[in-house]
């Protein structure tokens, strides 16, 4: 039994109010970089207690401007997990560095200092740990192992807006970089965030995210580009435009009722799943009374010994019920390029390997009630009695 109109897995939550703020952008004759893209740095900042912050038009740019920033090139490792989106990845080997994959921990999905160490050699440049789910990464270990050998640490905070780890804000300390692609907690479109205490470093990506400039294309003192504005060293363009950061400003003034939505939702699920033997849920990591779970998603694993059915064939059967899904993520080294040109043997990640086979991302959005929950489960049961 199918549903009456098609659930899909992720919806952006965008007011008629929002749509009203963001034209008045468009009717204000400054839509590129200007004084919104500096009002939603600062709020940003303010919202999770951030030192500062540059807004860029992607967390992908992010990526590439920190790399940029940090000289890493040929020669240099990157340690992070496979177990993530590509755009990480992708920079990593744009830059001429090499990848190393950390394996995570298997029902957390999630790196650990145990997974990382082994990693570490006189290479490694930078260790990126990545914050999935919404969930936190145990971030206070792998600090002391980064500063213990003196590599720089920072963080992919892609699905971590809204999540807390040990009574802070993911963001409030180091350098994290923020997405707001439409299928996270709060969208810009398209967009990211970078956040630091380092000083210079964020000036640096200040400066690469608009051609190198020595200033901002919008300068807070003039109102305008400086007319002696000089290019200091190539750079890129990965600048913000207004438009976007409007509805950055809008979105993250409902940011706490989106969360507290999703929060609601992902406990009828866990509820409602709980006498589901093949659907086993992602696990709050042992942390978690340390950590508020944001929500990004709510990833459940089938057991496909149990049901004899592949995780692809439960996705469609789900999308045929009127159920949409999503994978998050595909390991990397299993993608035809790093599969290609990693050498990585078989079972190598094998938690990582275990979770990239069996993980499903069920609808999640603010805008769902408890009945589409419901129904979500209902028709996994009816899957998985066929």
């Amino acid at each position: 039994m199918s549903t009456e109109t098609f659930l899909p897995f992720s919806r952006p939550e965008i007011s008629e109010d929002e749509i009203k703020a963001v034209a008045d952008v468009l009717r204000s004759g400054w839509i590129t970089t200007g004084p919104k893209t500096a009002e939603f740095e600062q709020k940003f900042c303010e919202y999770c207690g951030a030192h500062s912050a540059v807004a860029l038009s992607s967390a992908t740019g992010g990526m590439h401007l920190l790399l940029k920033a940090l000289a890493i090139g040929p020669g240099d490792e990157v340690v992070t997990p496979s177990m993530t989106w590509v755009s990480t990845v992708n920079m990593i080997v744009l830059s001429g560095a090499t990848p190393v994959f950390a394996d995570i921990d298997r029902e957390t999905m999630m790196v650990t200092r145990e997974t990382i160490e082994p990693c570490l050699n006189q290479r490694t440049k930078l260790i990126v740990p990545v914050h999935f789910a919404g969930a936190s990464v145990q971030m206070k270990p792998i600090r002391k192992l980064a500063k213990k050998h003196g590599i720089t640490l920072v963080e992919d905070a892609a699905h971590g807006v809204g999540t807390e780890y040990m009574g802070e804000k993911i963001g409030s300390r180091g350098t994290v970089i923020f997405s707001f692609h439409p299928i996270k907690n709060m969208t810009t479109g398209e967009g990211g965030m970078f956040c630091s205490d380092d000083r210079r470093l964020l000036e640096r990506i200040r400066s690469l995210r608009f051609h190198g400039l020595g200033v901002d294309a919008h300068d807070r003192i003039q109102q305008g580009r400086s007319p002696q504005a000089e290019v200091l060293e190539p750079g890129y363009k990965y600048n913000m435009t207004d438009i976007a950061a409007q509805l950055g400003l809008s979105q993250l003034a409902r940011l706490e009722e989106f969360i507290a939505r999703r929060t609601e939702l992902a406990q009828r699920y866990i509820r409602l799943l709980a006498d589901i033997d093949e659907i086993n849920p992602l696990e709050l990591p042992r942390w978690a009374w340390d950590m508020r779970h944001s929500w990004h998603l709510f990833i459940v694993r089938l057991d496909i010994d149990a049901t004899n059915m592949s995780r692809d064939t439960f996705m469609a059967r789900l999308q045929q019920l009127g159920i949409g899904s999503g994978i998050h993520f595909r390991a990397v080294h299993e993608q035809k390029y790093y599969l290609e040109t990693l050498n990585l043997k078989a079972g190598s990640l094998p938690a990582t390997e275990w979770n990239s086979k069996r993980i499903c991302s069920l609808p999640l959005f603010p805008s769902m009630n408890v009945r589409d929950v419901a129904t979500v489960v209902r028709v996994i049961k009816e899957i998985l009695s066929k």
